[in-house]
C-alpha cells in the first residue's frame, strides 16, 4: 500500500498529510493518524507509515498527519495550531482531491504516545477553557478515538519526567509556572468525551506507564484495553500480537 497523494493543509512544509486509499472505491471511514515521538522534531510521520498502510489495507481511508514539533518550530502553541487546523480542514480537502472516497459521517482519530495525547485533546476541543485559541463551540466532527499508550495526563507526565522532560519542552515549563497552558492542552482535565474513546496500553510500557492510562480512563470514562507482556511500540507494529487489539478498538469506534 503506497501513498496515493500528499495534501497540504497550510503553508508550512510540515502542514501536510499523506493519504492512503483502500482498494475499494466505495465511501470508507476516514482515519486520521497522529504519530508519536514526544512531540519532538527527531520523529516525523514516517514513524507511522506501517500503521497507516495497514489500516488502509483494512478498508479505511487514512491520512497520516505531519505537524510542527519541538526543536523545529513546534511546541506551544504551534503544535496545537497545526493539529487543530489539520483536523478541521482535511476532510474537505480530501473530498476535493478524491471525491466520494470518504464517509464524512465516520471519522476517527488514532494516535500513539504523544500522538495519542493529541488525538484525545483534539476530540475535546469543545471543552477547552473559554478564550482558548482552539476551542470549538460544538464538539469536533469525530466519531471515535483510539489512543495508543497516550500521554493522557500532562501534569502526571511532567512530574514523572516522561520523555526526559518532554512535557516541559512542549509547553515551555511546568504546571505551577504555566497553569493556563496545561488547562488548555491536558486531556486529563477536559472531562468526559461524548463519543467512544478506547485507550490501548501495554502493561510493560517503560516510556509511559500503564498507571497513567488506568487513572485517565477511571476519571474520563474511556474504555481501557490493557495488554499483558506488551511494551510501547508493539501497538504501532502491524506484525505484532498487539495489532489485532488495536484494529478491534478502531472498529468499535467506527464500524
Amino acid at each position: 500500500m503506497t501513498i496515493d497523494t500528499t495534501i497540504a493543509y497550510g503553508s508550512h512544509r510540515d502542514h501536510v498529510a499523506d493519504l492512503y486509499l483502500p482498494t475499494t472505491n466505495d465511501p470508507a471511514p476516514l482515519v486520521f493518524v497522529l504519530h508519536g515521538g514526544f512531540w519532538r522534531a527527531a520523529f516525523d510521520r514516517k514513524h507511522a507509515r506501517p500503521q497507516a498502510q495497514a489500516l488502509a489495507a483494512l478498508g479505511y481511508v487514512v491520512a497520516n498527519i505531519e505537524y510542527r514539533r519541538v526543536g523545529d518550530g513546534g511546541g506551544w502553541p504551534t503544535t496545537f495550531d497545526d493539529v487543530a487546523r489539520a483536523l478541521d480542514v482535511l476532510p474537505g480537502l480530501i473530498e476535493d482531491a478524491r471525491p466520494g472516497r470518504i464517509d464524512q459521517d465516520r471519522i476517527g482519530y488514532i494516535g500513539h504516545s504523544a500522538g495519542g495525547h493529541l488525538a484525545l485533546w483534539a476530540a475535546l476541543r469543545h471543552r477547552l477553557p473559554t478564550g482558548a485559541a482552539w476551542r470549538t463551540e460544538v464538539a469536533p466532527r469525530v466519531t471515535g478515538v483510539v489512543a495508543l499508550a497516550p500521554a493522557a495526563d500532562l501534569v502526571d507526565a511532567y512530574h514523572r519526567g516522561n520523555g526526559a522532560g518532554a512535557v516541559a519542552e512542549l509547553l515551555g515549563g511546568g504546571p505551577d509556572e504555566l497553569p493556563e497552558r496545561y488547562a488548555a492542552t491536558d486531556p486529563a482535565v477536559l472531562g468526559v468525551a461524548d463519543i467512544p474513546v478506547v485507550v490501548v496500553h501495554g502493561d510493560q510500557d517503560q516510556r509511559l506507564p500503564i498507571e497513567m492510562a488506568r487513572e485517565y480512563c477511571a476519571k474520563s470514562g474511556a474504555e481501557l484495553v490493557e495488554l499483558p507482556d506488551t511494551g510501547h511500540f508493539e501497538l504501532i507494529d502491524p506484525d505484532s500480537a498487539a495489532w489485532s487489539f488495536v484494529v478491534r478498538a478502531l472498529r468499535r469506534c467506527l464500524d
